[in-house]
């Protein structure tokens, strides 16, 4: 593989890891879970198409077929993560309301229901904009201090 690749790698690795801390300062509470979750604060997905990026910008060049790939793909990957995955999250998160509501309704009912709903749906899936920007910060400094650390002197 080449150092691209591990480096995006790595900034995916380090952006899911970093939400764990994140989560602890803001929420209080321990959640090594969100090391295999998608959502949260940095954006994964921000932070290994930004490495890459600044890694190809770096030792390929801007004017560079390499680069302009990476940099198209990489915003459709940014744009998406804010913006279809998060509306999905926000609907997700309608949906498990409404099914807490109907639970409601049901335990008030006088006769017995007994009826298994389904399990709640997964509301972090996509990216607050702030997100996406951290998971990009992550990764042009992962990708600048990748391709300093690989440079050949």
């Amino acid at each position: 593989m080449n150092k691209g690749v591990y480096i995006a790698l790595l900034s995916i690795g380090l952006a899911q890891g970093l939400k764990i801390p994140i989560h602890y300062v803001k929420k209080g509470e321990l959640r090594p879970d969100l090391f295999f979750q998608t959502g949260g604060m940095p954006s994964s997905h921000s932070a290994g198409v930004s490495s890459l990026t600044t890694f190809i910008a770096l030792k390929r060049g801007v004017p560079t077929v390499d680069f302009a790939l990476s940099l198209v793909y990489g915003l459709i990957v940014m744009y998406d993560a804010q913006g279809i995955r998060r509306q999905t999250g926000e609907l997700t998160l309608k949906v498990n309301s409404l099914g807490e509501l109907v639970d409601k309704i049901h335990k008030d009912e006088t006769v017995k229901f007994e009826e298994e709903g389904p399990k709640k749906l997964k509301e972090m899936l996509g990216h607050q904009p702030a997100e996406v920007l951290g998971g990009a910060i992550l990764g042009v400094l992962t990708g600048t201090i990748g391709y300093l650390l690989t440079k050949k002197k």
